[in-house]
């Protein structure tokens, strides 16, 4: 594939893809998700109950005490107090430039929250000449008596580059490794070529020091400037980076029209994007796929009609213990729960479960139950229990 029709498209691509990423019933090649592909409700494992409602969530994090960190699109955060079911907004949450994709992220918990009260989060943020890029910011949480309470010394530190125009594809979904690193998925914002540009970290999976400094030992350390940052390139709309028992570095991403995919992180490595793709472009044009450029790392698992995934995670409790080891991603277009298993590095789909709406988050709680954030306004929080 040239470089010219790439240019030609991009224009195009990014209404479409917006569209596309936020349209529910059709999966993005405008075909629908088989009815047979997902389990009906009454056949469920687990029964779904309702906790409480959030405006436009995109992410939640347990506090060790068991209630709940939920980042708003519109960009509050709020803490739930899962016991007494009362709601209550943290302040000091920075400016987020909403619209599109973009808005308040994702939330997580520095691995020593316990003793220093640390949380990041991420957002897109405005730049100069109507441009945008993701933001990650460290704070200290203070809560007060009543259940609400702070960020404190809120202090950004790390940003895309460039910034660019559009308002999808930011990734920035977060989460600590075993090595005590930051990892940062950076999605291309819709712009296909800089997610093989090593002058910008588009496109990339990042990894940092706990604040924000770069690691020596990062593979492309020895080039400078922004290279230092990036663990892998090739990656198109990154939405859930998670890590497995044996400390492997997973993410899903969106793929174009067809081809969404589930990878497995290697140092260093190239994914392809936009030079292979398992799916095509959205004007009809063909992508090559990953089997014909071996050079690039192919994904573990692609998916054509598109799940739309959202949020992933590995469940590592007791509550459900046929599930141990298994990954969960949350399914946008296909209005689902998706569940992956592991043989070794290879992944296949091994159930797929019909919530009837889109489910952009999933998370496992203290007690080994599985919680999901719906999509869009008056978004359901959900527990899942086994049934009796």
């Amino acid at each position: 594939m040239t470089r010219t029709p790439l240019l030609l498209a991009l224009g195009l691509l990014p209404i479409l893809a917006t569209t596309a990423c936020n349209a529910a019933g059709p999966d993005a090649t405008g075909q629908k998700v088989p009815a047979t592909a997902a389990t009906a409700a009454d056949q469920r494992p687990f029964t779904a109950t309702e906790v409480s409602r959030f405006d436009q969530p995109w992410a939640m994090t347990f506090l060790p005490d068991g209630s709940l960190l939920v980042t708003e699109k519109r960009g509050k955060l709020q803490h739930l107090d899962l016991a007494g079911g009362k709601k209550h907004e943290i302040t000091g949450v920075p400016k987020v430039a909403y619209g599109g994709q973009g808005g308040f992220g994702d939330v997580i918990l520095h691995p020593d929250f316990a003793r220093n009260h640390v949380v990041y989060v991420s957002y897109a943020e405005e730049g100069t000449l109507d441009t945008r890029g993701a933001a990650v910011a460290r704070a200290t949480l203070a809560l007060d008596a009543n259940g609400g309470g702070q960020l404190k010394d809120l202090k950004v530190i790390w940003r895309q580059t460039p910034k660019v125009s559009g308002e999808g594809h930011y990734g920035h979904r977060l989460a600590f490794g075993p090595d005590g690193k930051l990892w940062i998925s950076s999605s291309e914002r819709q712009k296909f070529d800089p997610a093989q540009d090593m002058s910008g970290n588009l496109g990339k999976i990042i990894r940092l020091n706990d604040d924000g400094s770069l690691p020596t030992d990062n593979p492309f350390a020895s080039q400078g400037g922004v290279a230092a940052q990036v663990w892998s390139l090739g990656h198109r709309n990154v939405l859930g980076i998670a890590f497995d028992a044996n400390g492997k570095l997973w993410a899903q991403e969106m793929g174009p029209a067809g081809g969404d995919e589930l990878n497995l992180i290697v140092r260093g490595a190239n994914y392809g994007y936009p030079i292979v793709s398992n799916g095509d472009h959205y004007d009809g044009r063909p992508i090559p796929d990953h089997d014909t450029r071996p050079e690039f790392a192919a994904p573990k698992v692609t998916w054509n009609p598109v799940i739309s995934p959202a949020g992933l995670m590995f469940y590592s409790g007791t509550l459900f213990p046929q599930w141990k080891g298994s990954a969960f991603i949350g399914g946008l277009s296909s209005t689902s729960l998706v569940r992956v298993a592991f043989d070794g590095d290879n992944a296949r789909e091994a159930e797929r479960f019909n919530m009837g709406e889109r489910i952009r988050e999933v998370e496992q709680g203290p007690d080994g139950a599985l919680w999901l954030l719906e999509d869009g306004s008056k978004a359901r929080l959900l527990k899942l229990t086994p049934k009796a």
